[in-house]
């Protein structure tokens, strides 16, 4: 197995996990909070997804698929266009509201598709480039991956963990 067969397995149990977390639910189900401040499965799901896209297509040195492919218009958002979640306040997180679940697995699969034949043609040589110098130490490429599957990993788990709490609740409570 080689470092990019590992960084492929990585990514494909994230969208694993965030489908499971997301299908089928409504736009309520999707914005729903545990409480005031916490974090809705819609806003989680957008979240890693943007974080993915911004972090990958600054190592492609590519165009955002966000960007590229016109899901900022899609979604709608009432945010700069460059928003990745990154340090949203509670009303922010709020504002995320999606129509349907297939909106965020169709971002997320557009960005997962695109991290995939991205990460499929790196080598072990490529880890070491650095790819962000604004961090001390700078950042190098199979760390800013590491970070990028972490967050995902445990966004893509916040979700599911919402969603249980989701289909447990009581109807009416």
């Amino acid at each position: 197995m080689t470092s990019a067969d590992l960084l492929v397995d990585a990514f494909g149990r994230i969208r694993e996990i965030v489908h499971r977390a997301v299908d089928g639910l409504t736009p309520d189900q999707l914005a729903y909070r545990v409480d005031p401040d916490a974090n809705s499965i819609g806003w989680l799901v957008w979240h890693l997804t943007r974080i993915q896209d911004d972090h990958i297509a600054d190592a492609a040195q590519v165009e955002q698929v966000w960007h590229a492919d016109g899901w900022a218009d899609r979604f709608g958002l009432p945010f700069d266009r460059s928003a990745t979640g990154y340090g949203h306040s509670s009303t922010e997180v709020a504002a995320v509201r999606v129509d349907s679940s297939s909106l965020l697995t169709d971002y997320h699969d557009a960005v997962h598709d695109r991290t995939i034949a991205y990460v499929e043609g790196l080598t072990d040589a490529d880890l070491p480039r650095i790819v962000d110098e604004s961090w001390d130490p700078p950042v190098s490429l199979g760390v800013r991956l590491v970070s990028v599957v972490g967050d995902a990993f445990e966004h893509s788990g916040q979700a599911a963990y919402v969603r249980g709490l989701i289909e447990r609740r009581r109807p009416g409570g």
